[in-house]
């Protein structure tokens, strides 16, 4: 514990912000006709593009180009993202997840829509998990440098909750489990760990999980189906080639 806080509660704090924000949307949900769920779900697909391009800029950032070069950033994150869609799609990682995410709701959510459980569970882990803010929010929660980060990203993925579940139902509630893992995960490496990744690998992962957020975008808005979650690859190949390119310099 530090400073009265455990190391954990942002994440503990972030579950709870999305436990919350999909019980208001469960019950707002069924007031809205389709129509109205379905210009929903096209407007959060145009905020999580923003959301994503955001993260770009702020990924390609002085920190990366000084640590792997002028020129390098954008081929690092390209790199990446290829890499991250060969994987990807070798391995079928999103139909892999559609066959977890079918397995979930057989066991714990019987009554709702098979592909509109996967969709939410998926849509919702994507967002919710691919962010400089839920990376960097967890390294420093586990380094006891507070939950701060988590806290800011608590209350945005409160009312993204609202919005997702109003419009693809009890699939995002359960996202908390995927969060659970992935957060803690990053917040016991940061614990045991210190501070494993540079400023510009965080960088460079936080670009690469905007592409795939602009990517998930798209899809939500209705405009193509990309698999996204085949890309996810890539964030583990976008601090690794920041390595390599800088030992190279």
């Amino acid at each position: 514990m530090i400073g009265g806080v455990f190391i954990g509660a942002g994440t503990v704090i972030n579950i709870g912000a999305v436990v919350v924000g999909s019980g208001l949307g469960l019950l707002l949900g069924n007031r809205f006709p389709e129509r109205t769920r379905t210009l929903v779900t096209q407007c959060l697909g145009l905020f999580t593009m923003v959301l994503g391009a955001g993260a770009i800029a702020d990924g390609l950032s002085p920190a990366l180009a000084q640590e792997a070069g002028e020129g390098a950033p954008m081929l690092i994150v390209l790199g990446a993202l290829l890499l991250g869609a060969i994987t990807g799609s070798l391995i079928r990682l999103e139909d892999r997840l559609d066959t977890g995410a079918e397995w979930l709701r057989r066991k714990l959510a019987r009554g709702a829509e098979p592909g509109r459980f996967s969709e939410g569970l998926v849509t919702a882990t994507l967002v919710f998990c691919v962010g400089p803010l839920s990376i960097l929010g967890s390294i420093n929660d586990g380094l006891g440098a507070g939950a701060e980060q988590l806290v800011v990203k608590s209350v945005l993925d409160g009312f993204a909750a609202i919005a997702f579940a109003s419009t693809l139902g009890v699939g995002v509630l359960f996202s908390v489990l995927p969060l659970a893992l992935y957060q803690g995960s990053l917040t016991v490496l940061g614990l045991g760990l210190g501070t494993f990744l540079s400023v510009g690998q965080v960088d460079a992962l936080g670009a690469t999980g905007g592409l795939i957020l602009l990517g998930l975008g798209i899809r939500l808005a209705g405009i193509k189906k990309i698999n996204v979650a085949d890309l996810l690859p890539g964030l583990v190949f976008a601090p690794l080639l920041v390595w390599l390119v800088s030992l190279w310099r």
